[in-house]
């Protein structure tokens, strides 16, 4: 267990480390489109870095060594970074969305100021929402004995009532997860919808190139899409439908499985670098760069895309 937990952070770690590197060093890399990613990567990064050693050993000893006072801090880090976490993909489908299916008006439309009103969202709302229901505990209000399980227990237990769960799950998963799913299957039909407008064009030597780059760049969305929302439900789901019913359940749902329904969880900002970072060209290129080249000055001017792009 230890050793597959340690392979995950490690990944998680610098899998966003380097996206967070190439992104800020490399000007050419400086859109609205990656700051978002910039700023994923670093939620992404932290949560890594701070709360997956935590709960690591939480998981594999089934004990809580390091205080009641500092596991409100935990939960509280833990909850925020993974609903802004959520909040960054939900941001980032938004984006494409402009990108895809106005590009015309998406320079007018995703500023950098617009950028930096959504990232003062992302961080923002998860981040009141997690300190105030956790210090607060108001997600404990009502639950019969819970302050004599918190006394008894050595496993750092956060409990959600049923109104906390249904908020947690609305507001973290289930909006957010519909706003995606709608957006994506908008993007995906105008994608079509172009590669149609390309397949009626008359047949001819100019235009089998542009056909044949059509439905090459259709297919590439499809799977890049379905690998999306793929991972983040297969991730998340579980998770925040737990927390759902498992007050109408009487709290009924063993440790371990919500212990480990949680790092399937964490499993998803283990794998935003490899869908938002590893299936780029760029990224690629950029890291191959500061791997080969870092001692070299001035090569964050570099051209990390085509000629033709």
């Amino acid at each position: 267990m230890y050793l597959s937990m340690t392979g995950a952070i490690f990944i998680t770690i610098f899998g966003n480390l380097a996206i967070i590197i190439s992104i800020s060093y490399f000007k050419q890399l400086h859109s609205p489109t990656n700051f978002l990613i910039l700023s994923m990567a670093v939620t992404d990064f932290l949560l890594g870095f701070t709360i997956m050693p935590y709960s690591m050993v939480r998981s594999v000893e089934n004990c809580w060594y390091f205080g009641i006072i500092f596991c409100k801090v935990h939960y509280s880090f833990d909850l925020m970074l993974c609903v802004t976490s959520i909040f960054h993909l939900c941001s980032i489908a938004v984006d494409r969305f402009y990108a895809i299916c106005y590009p015309l008006h998406y320079s007018s439309k995703i500023t950098i100021s617009v950028i930096k009103r959504m990232l003062a969202v992302c961080w923002s709302v998860p981040a009141a929402f997690a300190f105030g229901v956790v210090f607060s505990e108001a997600y404990a209000s009502g639950i019969e004995g819970y302050q004599i399980l918190v006394a008894c227990s050595s496993s750092c237990p956060v409990t959600f009532n049923k109104l906390w769960g249904t908020v947690l799950f609305t507001v973290g998963f289930f909006i957010p997860g519909c706003v995606m799913i709608g957006i994506y299957v908008k993007i995906f039909l105008v994608s079509k919808k172009h590669a149609r407008v390309m397949r009626s064009m008359p047949e001819n030597a100019n235009h089998e190139k542009p056909n044949q780059l059509s439905k090459n760049n259709d297919r590439k969305a499809a799977k890049t899409l379905s690998i999306v929302m793929g991972v983040f439900l297969i991730c998340w789901f579980p998770c925040f439908f737990t927390i759902l019913i498992d007050p109408f359940l009487n709290f009924s749902t063993p440790a371990m499985l919500f212990d480990a329904l949680s790092w399937c969880g964490y499993f998803n900002s283990t794998c935003n670098p490899l869908i938002y970072g590893f299936f780029y060209p760029w990224f690629r290129k950029a890291l191959r760069y500061i791997l080969g080249k870092i001692f070299q000055t001035n090569f964050y001017t570099t051209s990390l895309f085509p000629e033709n792009q």
